[in-house]
């Protein structure tokens, strides 16, 4: 151990060392300015016989050596020299002592060739060397005073929360593959997001701006396509036609590929002439009145958000039922002629004896109905108003000739992954109609998953851009779906938006069962969450103390998060982090990922500027969207009086005719 007594027999033996090197100097000034010693009287006889004694050890054979041995022990005095150290210092201040005091301390041996008296020859060399020694003595003492191993100058800890990422390409026939950046230490190397299970789901997060589709979404779509056995695809397209542009012109140059006859179809209501017509309850597809219940769920939930948090409540549940019972009547009826979403709207807007009357004729319907028949027989109105006015009000939005138009048509069915007749389906929305037309592409996306969540079929994609401005329930098709090769992508801006529209737990289901997280820009429980999931890494931390005694340094290594929650809120556009899945045959140990993902955007513009507009599916005008719509008024009256009509010449029905007087 280092004691008092060793310091100081140390600093002893250094200011011996530094003696003997100012000692040496003076001797060689001695030696080489002699005749000026001489002329200054500093001369004597005991000196003289000293000076020739050390003459005979050689020291002087030449010039420079008595001043190398000096600098030798200046040197030496210098290494174990302690000062005080100061973290403002550095290594060029003290070089640049050192270097001018070299060049100074041998350059002055110029000086001797001077015509000039030796007087004056000898003061300017013994000023020239003194100099240069004092600033060799300055720049040494300078250089134990720099810290040596200084902290780092990483204010955000960038460098120190880096970690390895995947850099090789995995392949298989499902896998999509992004090619990224991301930085390791203090370089930057290449990689890849490898999605190899896309069956486990993908869940794509951030803020607006952050790049989901520019970066991430737009890459699925393009290489779920340009493969040898593409993917079936379901579009739900926020911003259409957006994505819908992207995913049709690829599908255009991929078609060849798809077995059977591939068809790229287009739910759009702003433009039914470029739109083709479907029924999102198509009476084949229902077999059963619980498929009628999910249908009438999905759209009044879609219409009233609030109704997501409320499941349950009396005045939620009731007019779900009553639309339930209509539903299931359209689609008994002459095996479901007029079982669409326009004449199941129009069906509710009879009159309370006209509607009771038809409900109750069909015997399925009876435990349905019959608490709302009971009410208006005993003359309960209120109660009643309360039960079936907020299902009228909210799909009294719908009634649009438009909306009726592209609902009732046949021109598809909703099995995309059917082998024979693979689909892309694109199901275009507008933000500023999202609450009335995504409460009908939200039975759309429903109806789908029903149908294509099936043993043989083609394997397929589903892109749910902005996924909480529609209500799908998506936790069955992602649990189940992976065995029927259903891969599902999510978009969402934070787990707070899924929160407000699907309510907290299943928004936290969804955002825990997702097997590949990519997240971009994030703020909140979101990006806590995200970091917590990404998990932590071994990351060294260093302190400083400086004191009059020496400076100590002392390093440690502890368990930190990779991707802190306050990193990934300061992502920019085209950074993301997050976790991917892998396969039992494909393994992939570093899993975790903190990229910057790596797009030519002059290669997209140029591929966008050669895209082929979405073809106009027949001519429409506004004299067809309106006979249309009459004729869906009509058909509902018809039905009306010819079932009315029946009853009332059935003996056997006739007493199930309601005629309340008023």
């Amino acid at each position: 151990m280092q004691t008092g007594e060793n310091e100081q027999a140390m600093r002893k033996i250094l200011d011996m060392t530094r003696l003997i090197s100012i000692i040496l100097l003076f001797i060689h000034c001695y030696y080489y300015c002699y005749g000026a010693f001489q002329e200054w009287k500093y001369t004597s006889e005991l000196s003289d016989r000293v000076l020739k004694n050390i003459t005979n050890s050689g020291l002087f054979s030449s010039f420079n050596k008595s001043k190398l041995i000096a600098l030798v022990f200046l040197i030496i005095s210098l290494i174990g020299a302690k000062g005080r150290k100061d973290e403002k210092l550095n290594y060029r201040t003290a070089l640049a002592y050192i270097i001018t005091g070299l060049l100074i301390y041998f350059i002055s041996q110029l000086t001797m060739y001077l015509p000039l008296p030796m007087v004056i020859i000898a003061g300017i060399y013994m000023c020239f060397c003194t100099a240069g020694f004092l600033l060799l003595l300055s720049g040494g003492t300078l250089l134990s005073r720099i810290i040596k191993d200084k902290l780092k100058d990483d204010v955000f800890n960038d460098e120190n929360e880096t970690f390895p990422q995947e850099e090789r390409l995995l392949v298989n026939e499902n896998s999509v593959n992004i090619p990224m950046k991301y930085r390791l230490k203090d370089k930057w190397r290449s990689g890849y997001l490898n999605c190899i299970a896309p069956y486990r789901s993908i869940l794509v997060s951030g803020s607006a701006g952050a790049g989901k589709t520019a970066f991430v979404i737009r890459q699925f779509i393009a290489q779920a396509f340009n493969r040898p056995d593409p993917y079936t695809m379901l579009v739900y397209d926020f911003k259409f036609p957006d994505l819908s542009i992207i995913a049709y012109n690829h599908f255009l140059k991929n078609k060849h590929k798809y077995k059977g006859e591939p068809e790229c179809l287009f739910i759009n209501f702003e433009d039914p002439s470029r739109s083709h017509r479907g029924n999102p309850l198509e009476p084949q597809s229902m077999t059963d009145i619980t498929d009628a219940t999910e249908c009438s769920r999905t759209i009044l939930l879609g219409l009233n958000k609030m109704w997501q948090t409320k499941q349950g409540d009396f005045f939620v549940e009731s007019p779900i039922n009553f639309f339930t019972a209509i539903i299931w009547f359209l689609r008994q009826y002459k095996d479901g002629i007029y079982c669409t979403l326009p004449h199941a709207i129009e069906f509710l807007q009879l009159p309370y004896d006209s509607l009771f009357t038809l409900l109750r004729s069909n015997k399925q319907l009876e435990v349905l109905v019959g608490p709302f028949i009971n009410a208006y027989l005993a003359d309960v109105m209120e109660q009643l108003e309360g039960q079936i006015a907020s299902a009228k009000i909210a799909l009294g939005r719908l009634s649009s000739p438009q909306l009726y138009y592209v609902l009732t048509g046949r021109d598809f069915s909703l099995d995309i992954n059917n082998p024979e007749k693979p689909k892309v389906l694109c199901i275009g929305n507008n933000p500023q109609k999202q609450q009335v037309y995504g409460a009908v592409l939200s039975l759309f996306a429903n109806r789908l998953l029903k149908v294509i969540n099936k043993k043989g079929k083609s394997k397929s994609m589903l892109i749910f851009d902005e996924y909480p401005t529609i209500s799908v329930d998506l936790i069955p098709t992602i649990s189940t779906g992976r065995s029927n090769r259903i891969c599902v992508l999510m978009g969402v801006q934070s787990i707070n938006q899924l929160r407000k529209e699907y309510g907290k737990e299943q928004a936290d289901v969804i955002m825990s069962i997702a097997g590949n997280i990519i997240a971009g820009q994030e703020t909140g429980d979101s990006a806590k969450q995200l970091s917590e999931q990404i998990g932590k890494i071994m990351q060294k931390r260093e302190s400083l103390s400086i004191s009059d005694s020496g400076t100590s340094i002392s390093k440690s290594k502890q368990l930190e998060y990779a991707v802190p929650a306050s990193k990934i809120a300061k992502l920019s556009s085209g950074q993301f982090a997050g976790i991917l899945s892998d396969t039992p045959d494909q393994k992939i140990e570093l899993k975790a990922f903190d990229c910057e993902i790596i797009a030519d955007f002059k290669a997209i513009n140029s591929e966008e500027a050669a895209y082929k507009e979405i073809p106009v599916i027949r001519q429409v005008d506004d004299e067809m969207i309106q006979t249309n719509y009459l004729q869906i008024k009509q058909d509902i009256q018809d039905l009306m009086a010819s079932e009315i009509g029946r009853m009332m010449s059935d003996p056997a029905l006739a007493h199930l005719v309601i005629y309340k007087e008023t």
